[in-house]
């Protein structure tokens, strides 16, 4: 029998054990791309909300900053002198055109009135003493008895006579007048505005200072102000045949919307008065009038609102939810298209106009494009998707098809709303 030493021994139990712990790394090592491999197919693609584009007759709106301006207004200054002995209007009050508004004293002009009046009737006393003798001398040209001199003056004495009249009798309309502008009356209808023009005011005739100023605020006009850009663009557009002008029809014209500075709209809709045929040197922007009826005087002169014009209609336009646009590097309107598929692809848009909370989309989408509202945040271009089908709600929160009333639903997978509507 042979016997190891005792170093050989050790070899031996060092090489069997180094062996034993290799088989177990080894298998571990060989089944690691297997279980990796089974754990990737194991997650599912995203899922992502989208809704259905379909063509549709969109307005083409121009939204444009507005300033309300008086219908009339009318400055009120006196054209005689003298002391306030009455107010009669309360400021802010309505009137009518007619009404006083102040009483001067008239004292002075009563007495100038009657100092005309006598000179005209001292006058007219006198006229026909000049006439007679005038017509007597006339008739004695024949005989000797009078001189051609003293006809002469005669005839001249009764025509300067007749301009005396007639001098005095525009000297008593004249003092007649200024009597009746010692009582400051109202030329238009309106509202009065403040005035610090009280009993014991002294005044004189054609002063800078207004005594009053009164405002006819129905109807109202409020100027709207667009840029020269905007216009070249819209004519652009209507040349290239996006749209059709709505400026074609005579007996129906573009309405225009109102809305105040905190978003309220205005409940009546106004029409273009006058448009200005000239841009301004110092903004590039020219001025539209319109008209609006404002019984209830919600439109006061000054304020600024906010307007939208109908400039025309795309009568196979896209409506893309401004929640699915977003800008590249380079500043442009892109989008997520879920294709046939079920990848994800990323397009360019060009976009018109807003409508609402939709972008009017000119280019880069087609019909029955499926674009992507919801889910962005797993989302990779060119990645399998779980396409789910979605409308949003009036407050933008995506809702799947399936779960909302069959009414609700469209094949556009969104609530079927005009444009005129989301306006």
């Amino acid at each position: 029998m042979l016997f190891a030493s005792p170093a050989r021994t050790r070899r031996i139990v060092v090489a069997a054990m180094l062996a034993a712990a290799a088989a177990p790394l080894a298998a571990c090592t060989e089944s690691a791309p297997t279980a990796s491999a089974s754990a990737k197919q194991a997650v599912p693609p995203p899922e992502v909300g989208f809704v259905t584009l379909r063509p549709e007759e969109v307005a083409i709106r121009s939204d444009m900053a507005g300033r309300v301006v008086s219908f009339r207004s009318a400055d009120v200054r006196p054209q005689v002198g003298g002391i306030v002995e009455e107010r009669v209007f309360e400021p802010g009050s309505r009137v009518k055109a007619g009404d006083v508004l102040f009483r001067i004293d008239p004292r002075p002009y009563q007495a100038a009135l009657a100092s005309s009046e006598a000179s005209l009737a001292k006058y007219r006393a006198a006229l026909p003493s000049v006439q007679a003798k005038a017509e007597r001398y006339a008739n004695l040209s024949s005989s000797a008895i009078v001189s051609q001199q003293d006809r002469e003056d005669a005839q001249s004495l009764f025509l300067q006579t007749k301009a005396d009249i007639a001098a005095a009798e525009a000297a008593v309309e004249t003092a007649r007048i200024n009597l009746g502008y010692t009582e400051i009356k109202a030329p238009i209808d309106g509202v009065t505005g403040t005035t610090n023009v009280n009993a014991g005011t002294l005044l004189t005739a054609g002063q800078s200072e207004v005594v009053a100023t009164i405002r006819q605020l129905d109807p109202i006009y409020v100027d709207l102000t667009e840029s020269s850009g905007n216009l070249i663009r819209h004519r652009a557009q209507l040349q290239a045949g996006s749209f059709r002008s709505a400026f074609g029809d005579e007996a129906s014209p573009p309405e225009i919307s109102l809305s105040f500075a905190d978003g309220t709209p205005y409940a009546r809709k106004g029409a273009i008065e006058a448009r200005e045929r000239f841009v301004s040197e110092t903004t590039s922007s020219f001025t539209i009038r319109s008209r609006f009826d404002n019984p209830d005087a919600v439109l006061l002169p000054g304020m600024y609102v906010r307007a939208a014009l109908k400039v025309g209609i795309n009568d196979n336009g896209f409506l893309v939810p401004q929640r699915a646009v977003s800008r590249n590097n380079r500043g442009e309107p892109t989008a997520m298209f879920v294709k046939n598929d079920d990848t994800v692809e990323n397009r360019v848009l060009t976009i018109s106009t807003d409508i609402g909370s939709d972008w009017v989309v000119t280019s880069g989408v087609k019909d029955g494009d499926r674009i992507v509202v919801d889910g962005f945040q797993k989302l990779q271009v060119g990645k399998p998707v779980s396409p789910v089908e979605v409308i949003l709600d009036e407050n933008g929160v995506a809702k799947p098809v399936s779960a909302q009333p069959v009414a609700d639903a469209t094949t556009t997978g969104k609530p079927q709303v005009t444009a005129e509507a989301k306006d």
